[in-house]
């Protein structure tokens, strides 16, 4: 028979067993730690090096298709596409950052990335794939990685994957294009 258990009737060490149960549970779990201290970044490849990028600026992935170039603009703007009815800008990153080019492909990938009201595309070779990581294994950037300044690396994993810094990327003033074309009578 089970017996009923009221307040009343709760002895002080079941109290005292139910009161350190409760203090258990209210204790956030590893899981709910490991997720606050974890990257999701999309992969990606630049010139035979792997790269990637917070997938909290991504807002998606799309094939290199009808590449209009503009003109009155730096090197690494390689042009602009129309994404459903949206003008989007398209950045070489590989010329942003002076890295080797080997020529564009049918292969390549646009990453349309948004931040600081800025919205963009960026080259890709090749999308390797969506993965986590823990924040604290990023190593800083090795001295002997050349192209890219240090500003915009938020780190490097063990693996070699170079985590790009987007905020820095988008803040730089490089990026916002102010050429005005004065038309002629």
């Amino acid at each position: 028979m089970k017996k009923n258990m009221t307040v009343s009737n709760v002895s002080a060490e079941d109290r005292k067993i139910l009161r350190t149960r409760a203090q258990l549970l209210a204790q956030p779990s590893q899981n709910d730690t490991l997720e606050e201290s974890s990257l999701e970044l999309l992969e990606f490849k630049l010139a035979q090096e792997c790269y990637a990028l917070e997938t909290r600026h991504v807002h998606e992935v799309y094939p290199l298709e009808d590449l209009t170039p503009m003109p009155c603009t730096p090197a690494f703007v390689l042009g602009m596409v129309n994404v459903r009815g949206n003008i989007t800008p398209v950045i070489d990153i590989k010329k942003f950052f002076d890295l080797p080019d080997k020529g564009i492909t049918d292969l390549h990938r646009i990453i349309l990335v948004q931040g600081n009201d800025i919205e963009f595309g960026l080259l890709a070779d090749a999308i390797v794939g969506v993965r986590n990581i823990a924040e604290n294994s990023l190593q800083p950037p090795l001295a002997t990685l050349t192209g890219i300044h240090s500003d915009y690396l938020k780190g490097v994993t063990k693996e070699c994957l170079v985590v790009l810094n987007l905020d820095r990327i988008l803040a730089d003033p490089r990026i916002i294009v102010h050429e005005e074309v004065i038309p002629e009578n």
